[in-house]
C-alpha cells in the first residue's frame, strides 16, 4: 500500500474512532456499573488488525484515547482506557496473527473485550488502591462478551466489503 494512502486511511480510522468513543460516551447503559460500556470504537482497532497490524492499531488506539479524553474525557478516563485500549490491541493482534484459523472474528473481539476490561480495573485497581474493585469484574466480563460478540460480527460482517471498496489484499 502507498504510504500516502495508509496515511490517509489510519487518518480516517483515528477520526471514526474517535466520533464512535464521543458518540458512546453520549448513550447512557442501563447498568450502574462503572466501567460498563459499549465498545464502539473497538469495531475500528479491530479493523485496524486486520486491515494493518499490531503498530497501526497501537497508533490508532492511543490517539483516539488521547484525543477522546482531550474532548470529553480527563485525565483519569485517559489513563483507563489506554490500559484497556492497548492491551486489548495487543490480545487481538496476537489471536488474529497466530489464531485466525481457530478462532473467529467475534471470539477474538470477545477476548479483545474482556482484555479491555481487565486492563480498566487493574489501573484502576493501581490508582485508587483498592484490589476491591476486581469485583466488578465479573459484571464487566459478562458486558465484555455480550459487546465483543457484536463489534466481532459487525466487523465479521463488513471488513470484505470494505477491503473491496478500499482496493486493500
Amino acid at each position: 500500500m502507498l504510504k500516502t494512502k495508509k496515511l490517509i486511511l489510519l487518518s480516517i480510522l483515528i477520526s471514526q474512532a474517535l466520533v464512535l468513543n464521543l458518540i458512546e460516551r453520549a448513550i447512557p447503559v442501563p447498568i450502574p456499573v462503572p466501567g460498563v460500556k459499549l465498545g464502539l470504537a473497538n469495531v475500528i482497532s479491530l479493523f485496524t488488525i486486520i486491515v494493518f497490524g499490531l503498530k497501526e492499531t497501537i497508533l490508532v488506539v492511543i490517539l483516539r484515547t488521547l484525543l477522546g479524553s482531550f474532548f470529553a474525557g480527563g485525565i483519569s478516563s485517559f489513563f483507563y482506557s489506554l490500559a484497556g485500549g492497548l492491551l486489548s490491541a495487543i490480545i487481538m493482534s496476537y489471536l488474529y496473527i497466530n489464531w485466525k484459523s481457530l478462532f473467529s472474528i467475534p471470539t477474538i473481539s470477545v477476548a479483545g473485550a474482556i482484555f479491555h476490561n481487565i486492563g480498566q480495573i487493574i489501573v484502576a485497581s493501581i490508582v485508587l488502591s483498592n484490589i476491591y474493585l476486581f469485583y466488578y469484574l465479573p459484571i464487566l466480563l459478562i458486558s465484555g462478551v455480550i459487546t465483543g460478540v457484536i463489534i466481532g460480527f459487525t466487523v465479521q460482517f463488513s471488513i470484505s466489503p470494505l477491503k473491496r471498496i478500499l482496493k486493500i489484499n
